[in-house]
């Protein structure tokens, strides 16, 4: 038989309140012996705290859902194992959630979420929502986003990088390397993120008075089959270019493979920068250029953000930012 609160409290020979506020560490005027024996009864007994009926008192459920778009990605379990760690130190448990980069799928898992009464969200939205986040407004559930920016009402942080400063910092290598014909394959044009890289490719090209030409740019899907296509348009529409700058990782490393199976050697015939930073990243042939984000950082800072928003009950007047810096690893492939 499962026991409850109150058969600990009967067997300690103490009131309901005084177990209650042991379990919950609110013990302060609690005597040290009176503490030890409930806590020995609570172990010698294997009990195990009624979390839901708890959470109807508190209105706390100590979890939180992490919302991403695409667990196959490198760059997404980092980011999670981030979260989780912050989570854990907390106190709190995770509820992670993998759209596939399908808006309807984020809808499945908000409503989800609510109803499992979770505390808060951090989100990283799909790359194809061009809208705002008004429909993910219910049940008044905070959200702090992360990776990619958007605005809602329901939003009290973000967590992002700065993307295009690095974008900037990986096609002006290439410019200082004397690579000009820079050809810029990205994901859909549609999220702040691939937005922010393109700014900065531009920028760049603009600092070096090149011409911005849209038939070099390719956009997509941030996936390794995109790279492979990618590649092959170019290839097949005969436009003459030199470095190719890739939205991220996976689509750099398949960028690699696809000119090198073409004949093309890397870099001495067309230089490659990735955006990430994954572990692979290091591990090609040749190791791949790329700009590094902090992406087991902005996990952690995300959970750590939320959990502040939770503890202030959402009364902060601001929404907070934070923006995080990127780093240019220079490896092989430019």
């Amino acid at each position: 038989m499962k026991l409850t609160i109150k058969d600990i409290a009967r067997m300690a020979e103490v009131s309901i309140t005084t177990v209650s506020m042991i379990l919950n560490n609110k013990d302060e005027n609690i005597s040290p012996s009176t503490r030890e024996k409930v806590l020995r009864i609570v172990k010698e007994s294997n009990y195990i705290p009624n979390t839901m009926a708890r959470s109807l008192v508190t209105r706390q459920t100590k979890t939180i859902g992490l919302i991403i778009p695409d667990i196959a990605n490198p760059f997404f379990p980092e980011l999670a194992r981030g979260a989780e760690d912050k989570a854990s130190e907390a106190g709190y448990g995770i509820i992670f959630c993998n759209t596939d980069d399908d808006i309807e799928k984020e809808e499945k898992y908000i409503n989800m979420l609510a109803e499992k009464m979770v505390d808060g969200i951090v989100f990283a939205h799909s790359a194809k929502r061009t809208g705002d986040l008004a429909s993910y407004d219910r049940g008044n559930i905070p959200i702090v986003l992360i990776d990619r920016d958007m605005e809602s009402e329901n939003v009290k942080g973000k967590v992002l990088v700065n993307n295009l400063e690095g974008a900037y910092q990986g096609v002006k290598h290439l410019l200082d390397r004397g690579y000009r014909r820079i050809v810029f394959i990205t994901g859909a044009l549609t999220s702040t993120t691939a937005m922010g890289r393109l700014a900065g490719y531009q920028k760049a090209l603009q600092e070096y008075n090149i011409a911005y030409d849209e038939r070099y740019i390719k956009a997509g899907q941030y996936k390794s089959e995109w790279g492979i296509e990618a590649a092959k348009q170019l290839l097949r529409e005969g436009i003459a270019f030199d470095a190719v700058f890739c939205g991220n990782d996976l689509i750099a490393i398949s960028v690699i493979k696809t000119l090198k199976d073409s004949g093309f050697s890397i870099p001495e015939d067309i230089g490659v920068v990735g955006f990430d930073d994954i572990q692979m990243a290091s591990m090609v042939e040749p190791e791949l250029t790329t700009v590094k984000q902090p992406n087991y950082e902005m996990g952690y800072k995300a959970v750590e953000l939320l959990i502040e928003v939770l503890e202030k009950h959402g009364t902060q007047e601001e929404q907070r930012k934070i923006i995080l810096d990127t780093e240019l690893m220079v490896r092989k492939s430019s």
